[in-house]
């Protein structure tokens, strides 16, 4: 769902910037205000793995089209929605700026589309809900689909609402809304599933791990350490071997734009502003499309994978040493 810079006008651009800033602003503080230190590992690795996962477009059978997870619900579920939402900037902005997966104009709207919704709506509201009285199995399904087809359903009706604003006269919100919203239905589900078969093997190895669990149910037979390993692992195989396996299909986005207007991609309008995003980026970009640049190999695929994962896992780290050091020198001061 990652949009690109043609499907915005500036102005809309510049209010989705506003809104995921606003946001990002109040998850900062509210993560300043929980004091968790023992959090930052768990956003880097579990960021790691989300970039990793979405790198695993999945074909939806009999339409053409194939999804991926986007992750905040995932997320949410283990550090709490406002480490969450900070964790998804960290992964959003390495794939835009690294990988030029969706515009940098358009980012502010990526992580209001993609971020804000998971985190907030699908673990802020749905997981917190379900696991008031106490977490079970089943509980964790039924939230993680409930959460991830709400929030995808969300997003794909802000794109459509964001482009009737941006007024992109080839998507008419009357007949881009119909495709987008039934494709995002059913990659919700898959992001559901995906989600819960996670959360449920993380629930068995240690409970404690995940947000609103219960001291009741903080008993663990695997380790910390241990359990971020393996998904450190799962992250270095996802992004480096079966990624190579991912689906060749348009997204649910791109599936709705080519049914609309014959092509995946729409010209961006002559401006300054979209050769600025655009020239920013072609610096920035040194593995497009999650390859060396001007390839298609699988040797090039691999390595992008395995660098993203790293880059992320080690941005968050390097973000929340900052905060910490930032958060003692006020404290003194």
């Amino acid at each position: 769902m990652h949009m690109a810079d043609a499907l915005l006008s500036s102005a809309v651009a510049g209010g989705m910037y506003a809104c995921s800033l606003v946001a990002a602003g109040y998850a900062l503080r509210k993560v300043q205000q929980e004091r968790n230190d023992k959090i930052l590992p768990v956003m880097g690795v579990m960021g790691a793995f989300v970039f990793a996962v979405q790198m695993l477009n999945f074909t939806i059978p009999g339409t053409g089209s194939s999804g991926h997870l986007c992750g905040g619900m995932l997320l949410a579920a283990v550090v709490g929605p406002y480490a969450a939402f900070l964790t998804m900037i960290g992964v959003l902005l390495i794939q835009c700026l690294l990988f030029a997966d969706g515009g940098l104009l358009a980012l502010g709207a990526n992580i209001w589309n993609m971020a804000f919704y998971g985190c907030f709506v699908g673990g802020g509201v749905i997981w917190a809900l379900a696991m008031r009285s106490g977490m079970t199995r089943t509980k964790i399904i039924i939230a993680s689909v409930l959460g991830s087809v709400l929030s995808l359903q969300l997003g794909a009706f802000s794109v459509s609402v964001e482009t009737l604003l941006s007024g992109i006269t080839q998507l008419p919100f009357a007949a881009f809304l119909p495709f987008m919203q039934p494709i995002h239905l059913a990659i919700g589900l898959v992001e559901g599933a995906i989600t819960a078969a996670v959360l449920v093997f993380l629930f068995a190895a240690r409970p404690s791990l995940l947000w609103c669990a219960e001291e009741s149910e903080s008993a663990s037979s695997v380790s910390l350490k241990n359990v971020l390993t393996i998904m450190g692992a799962a992250a270095v195989v996802l992004a480096g071997g079966l990624s190579l396996l991912a689906s060749e299909l348009p997204d649910g986005l791109e599936w709705s734009l080519e049914r609309m207007t014959g092509s995946t991609e729409l010209e961006s309008a002559d401006s300054s502003v979209y050769a600025l995003s655009e020239a920013v980026q072609s610096v920035t970009a040194l593995l497009p499309d999650y390859n060396f640049a001007g390839s298609e190999s699988a040797a090039g695929t691999s390595f992008a994978g395995v660098v993203g994962a790293v880059i992320v896992m080690l941005l968050i780290l390097a973000g929340g040493k900052v905060l910490k050091s930032f958060r003692g020198n006020h404290e003194q001061a």
